[in-house]
């Protein structure tokens, strides 16, 4: 296995800025780009030219959210990774919990400001939006395993 491609570098920088820690992204496009059907840690940081602790803090945050899994390699006594099979709309369910925890905090926001505030406002809206993520989210999922 080889440095990332310029897609998977590319897919790395959107995620970072998307949010995802840098080295957390890297190790997530070599991954998804890999032709292998596994990938060691030690693999991983040699491919990226990156410490083994960088790589280990990485993959304990993308099996953490249900991203990636840890799987046996019969004759192999190194801990195997792969991305995990319906990995996105795992992740988007696990978002659930977010949608509802960001709704909440818009209400108790509105509780504070006042419904007629220009805050009070603002929260609703917030809070409005994730309503509808927190209806729609899990049929929209639905919908989409069931169309694979």
């Amino acid at each position: 296995m080889s440095a990332l491609s310029d897609p998977a570098e590319h897919l790395a920088l959107a995620l970072t800025q998307g949010g995802m820690q840098r080295m957390t992204a890297r190790v997530l496009a070599a991954l998804l780009f890999t032709e292998q059907d596994t990938l060691t840690a030690g693999e991983i940081a040699e491919s990226l030219t990156i410490s083994s602790g960088s790589v280990s803090t990485a993959l304990k945050a993308l099996v953490s959210v249900g991203l990636i899994e840890k799987v046996p390699a019969p004759g192999s006594r190194r801990e195997h990774f792969r991305f995990r099979e319906g990995a996105w709309a795992t992740l988007m369910s696990e978002q659930n919990q977010l949608v509802k925890v960001m709704r909440e905090a818009a209400e108790q926001g509105i509780a504070v400001t006042g419904r007629d505030s220009a805050a009070g406002r603002r929260l609703a809206e917030m809070r409005d939006f994730y309503d509808y993520l927190w209806r729609e989210l899990p049929a929209l999922i639905d919908h989409w395993k069931a169309h694979r």
